[in-house]
């Protein structure tokens, strides 16, 4: 910031980031629709189906599988709730983690190979690109508590979908 000007609302004084009103509001605008989060998820299995660690965990992985993530993605982003109307909502998601028994390494792995398909197809947004992957380090330490559980486990009522926004969860 040079001399004579002012800190916007939003921004840091540590990293010079701004929230300004040129930002979308949403994190699946910024991301740029579902067309982007369809290639982040295609780019990202590709690397994990070739992956010795991860492959065992996506053993019954079908393409199908692609479309329903990025439609995952672009509720949590702030996009339409295709996932919770057509999907299943939080609890099928959930439920699709039960058992596998995931570890802490195929998780950091997962971020690893996350991280790269972010760098590849997002926008080159600092901000934009931290704010995603800190909502796939949280989910996926909700995914691996939940895939130690048994496969007809209860998971009670866990609520609506998770949205996740410039500030984190919302």
């Amino acid at each position: 910031m040079s001399t004579g000007e002012t800190m916007s609302t939003g921004e840091s004084m540590n990293t010079g980031e701004t929230m300004s009103e040129e930002r979308p509001d949403t994190l699946y605008e910024a991301v740029g629709g579902i067309d982007t989060l369809r290639r982040l998820s295609n780019t990202f299995y590709e690397g994990v189906l070739a992956d010795p660690l991860l492959a065992p965990v996506f053993a019954n992985f079908t393409t199908t599988h692609i479309e329903h993530v990025a439609v995952w993605l672009a509720e949590v982003f702030g996009g339409p709730a295709r996932f919770t109307a057509d999907l299943g909502g939080h609890q099928s998601l959930l439920r699709a983690h039960l058992g596998l028994a995931i570890t802490e390494e195929q998780r950091l792995r997962w971020m690893e190979l996350m991280a790269a398909a972010v760098a590849k197809e997002l926008p080159e947004d600092e901000l934009l690109r931290r704010r995603v992957l800190e909502y796939f380090d949280w989910g996926t330490r909700i995914a691996e508590d939940v895939s130690g559980m048994q496969p007809d486990a209860d998971l009670g009522d866990p609520g609506p979908t998770p949205r996740w926004g410039w500030e984190g969860l919302r």
